[in-house]
């Protein structure tokens, strides 16, 4: 238990918080478990034998369906849940050379950047609301901390569950909720994985992977998945150079035909050059650029350094009566040097939301070295099917242990370093790296108990429930100990669902469901309720919709409203005692989805298109806002794909991608919207047999008309930011297959 005794530490203070698991404790805990259970190596072994060679190991009837992690309900298929969830598999991974989260989840309409840099981790939003890097991820549906680059090339699939997730997560912004699902063993005897791929593009990026799996040992009881990459990163934006590498293995071993231990660790790291966004010039909004240009690269530039080791360790056992039982621990381990050579506001016209009108712009060289986060979970589930009072009732409980560390160094420095334009010329003659500024670190422990019901009233009616229990326990302080504050409190987060299966091939749903954020008055002497935490920000959402399944298409349509409290600053703000925390009103996003597939003779068609009016209502602060819309949410995005598969040369498919978003609100007036826009990608894929291996080859370009358009257009730290589109790209890729 010394591995985990974190977990049962309640400190009374960040003093007592520290780190006392090192990173490499998680590849230990994963031996030690493995040769403690050798000692049981013999009875396994007879067991194993006693079985018939028909009757192999690969018979254990463990499922793990896509929406399962995820959706938090079991293996039950997306097309009779009573949710928006979107799985982006493996092979799809593949086809569009996501390298990171915002490139897979972008084919889902619900999906835009918000404030998505090109060299730094994802940020995303999800029917309007921008997800939290700390709380809506998960891996291996646990959680983690988003806050780094994570690597694609060992995972399996990409799941996000859209709305409110209070069953899932203890707390979490309200737009969704992201699992990453990675590679694991074979499970047939006698399958072989030897797979190496190649590619160069976008830009001149370069990159080389391998995959590698199979079973060995007696039976072949044990599985095997290791996954290693590398890229040299020279993109289409200039002077972003960089590189990346991943090493990750993923094992089980099915100890006897009802029990399986399966574990998996992998080490990434990424160093690039930072890359910073445009602004507004003045009172303009500047003409499109192409995006290559690097505008604050200087050559006391230094690169960014993202660095992980995550894991994960999995037990399953199937007991009497189809009950399934699960323990599993994830612990992830980060660490960052955060540095961007940062253009912010325009000093010479005392202006500091916004670039000056002549592209001019103050330069700042920030750096925060020696970044660390680290997360642990620990979760125990228990679920199966039981008949009572004459109903069926799919149920399942689950008790989690977390915590999350944030220890930066001391000081960050954040200093004016001259000025630069957006032509890319500068006055900054020399670097500004000397620490100034404190850092804040932060600890959080949480417990959680959820119970879920899924009941089935009659053949076509069933009633879904869901309540998570949540025990939270925040601190933070700055790091010479000022300003520290605390937040203990309890809640609870129920969800609940109705479905008509109206004929086989139609269902119908409802759903309400709640979710869970916090918020502090900074301990500064500003604030009259300096150091106190703010009733809990409690989301709602409502969802109906409907499902819809022929021979050679499915479909969906759902409409949706969110409403979340809005936390505010009342009063002047700048002298002691001049400014209270509070809730001020809240922002109600409602939303119209659709989507359809469809597949005739050679032809596939996807679409998926989502509407989105995203407002603020209640606010009390300044009422002027109230129905306005919010900043950076496009009104509606549509994503279509055409693909036709060649009948003359088998394994030869082509695919046209059209993605288009409409208008977004630059400013909280509506003077100045971002113009909608629209890109079409083509992609070619063969695969064929080389000697008798098999080739996958594809040759995609991005933004064929090389269109010119501005991307997004977030306000981060008060500051209007403007992020280009990709110019055209050309990728090539190869993977062949031993």
């Amino acid at each position: 238990m010394a591995f985990f005794s974190p977990f049962f530490k309640r400190p009374s203070g960040l003093s007592q918080a520290r780190l006392t698991v090192r990173p490499h404790r998680i590849a230990s805990a994963v031996a030690l478990l493995a040769i403690s259970c050798g000692q049981a190596q013999a009875q396994v072994l007879a067991q194993v034998q006693a079985l018939a060679p028909s009757q192999s190991l690969s018979e254990i009837t463990i499922t793990d369906t896509a929406p399962s992690q995820v959706s938090g309900f079991g293996d039950v298929p997306l097309s009779k849940a009573p949710f928006s969830a979107v799985t982006i598999d493996r092979q799809t991974l593949q086809d569009i050379g996501a390298q990171r989260v915002s490139d897979a989840l972008r084919l889902d309409a619900s999906v835009a950047d918000s404030y998505n840099s090109p060299a730094y981790w994802d940020s995303l939003s999800v029917r309007g609301y921008t997800l939290d890097n700390r709380y809506n991820y998960r891996r291996e549906g646990l959680p983690i901390s988003a806050e780094t680059m994570i690597g694609m090339d060992n995972k399996e699939r990409i799941e996000l569950f859209k709305g409110t997730s209070g069953i899932q997560a203890g707390t979490s912004a309200p737009g969704g909720l992201v699992n990453y699902v990675v590679k694991r063993p074979p499970s047939a005897q006698n399958t072989v994985i030897r797979d190496v791929s190649v590619s160069t593009g976008p830009g001149k990026n370069s990159s080389i992977a391998l995959d590698l799996g199979g079973r060995f040992g007696q039976y072949q009881a044990l599985g095997y998945r290791f996954n290693a990459a590398y890229e040299n990163l020279d993109p289409y934006i200039r002077d972003s150079e960089g590189w990346r590498q991943l090493f990750a293995l993923a094992m089980d071993w099915r100890l006897t035909p009802d029990s399986r231990l399966e574990w998996e660790i992998e080490r990434s790291e990424r160093q690039q050059m930072g890359v910073n966004a445009y602004s507004l010039l003045g009172d303009s909004l500047p003409a499109p650029v192409d995006g290559k240009r690097n505008i604050t690269r200087q050559a006391w530039s230094v690169p960014s350094v993202f660095a992980g080791t995550t894991g994960t360790l999995r037990f399953k056992h199937n007991l009497e009566g189809g009950w399934l039982w699960t323990t599993q621990y994830g612990g992830q381990r980060l660490k960052t040097d955060d540095r961007l050579s940062y253009a912010f506001g325009c000093s010479a016209a005392d202006t500091y939301d916004r670039f000056c009108s002549d592209g001019n712009f103050d330069l700042y060289d920030y750096r925060s070295d020696k970044e660390r986060r680290s997360s642990d979970a620990l979760q125990t589930e228990l679920s199966g099917q039981m008949q009572l009072a004459g109903l069926r009732h799919h149920l399942g409980v689950s008790v989690m242990r977390s915590r999350m560390l944030d220890r930066p160094s001391a000081m960050q420095a954040y200093n004016w370093a001259g000025t630069g334009n957006i032509d890319g010329t500068s006055n900054s003659p020399e670097a500004q790296p000397v620490p100034g500024d404190l850092n804040t670190q932060r600890s959080e422990y949480t417990t959680e108990i959820a119970l879920r019901n899924r009941i089935e009233l009659s053949a076509q009616t069933a009633v879904w429930l869901g309540l998570r229990r949540t025990h939270l326990n925040r601190a933070s302080e700055r790091t010479d100990g000022s300003r520290d504050v605390q937040d203990k409190r309890r809640f609870n987060t129920p969800w609940l669902a109705l479905t008509q299966q109206i004929t086989p091939a139609y269902l119908v749903y409802g759903s309400y469901g709640e979710g869970i954020e916090t918020d502090i008055a900074p301990n500064r002497n500003r604030y009259t309720n300096a150091g106190q935490a703010l009733p809990a920000l409690r989301s709602e959402q409502f969802e109906v919709g409907v499902k819809g399944h022929w021979a050679h298409a499915r479909w969906q349509a759902n409409f949706f409203e969110i409403t979340r409290p809005v936390a505010g600053d009342q009063g002047a703000c700048e002298d002691a005692n001049t400014c209270t925390r509070k809730i001020d009103g809240q922002a109600r996003h409602r939303g119209l989805e659709l989507s359809a597939s469809l597949s005739q003779a050679q032809w596939h068609w996807d679409l998926a298109t989502t509407w989105t009016d995203a407002k603020r209502q209640a606010a009390e602060i300044d009422p002027s806002v109230n129905g306005q819309r919010a900043l950076n949410v496009p009104r509606m995005s549509l994503r279509a794909m055409a693909q036709y598969r060649f009948t003359d040369i088998p394994g030869l498919r082509s695919s046209l991608r059209l993605n288009h978003e409409g208008t977004r609100r630059v400013t909280e007036d509506g003077v100045i919207q971002l113009p909608a826009w629209t890109t079409l990608d083509l992609a070619t894929h063969y695969d064929t047999r080389i000697q008798g291996k098999r080739t996958q080859w594809t040759l995609a370009i991005d933004n064929l008309a090389d269109r010119r358009y501005w991307r997004e257009s977030p306000k981060q730290y008060g500051h209007y930011y403007l992020y280009p589109g990709a110019p055209r790209t050309l990728r090539l890729a190869v993977k062949a297959s031993f």
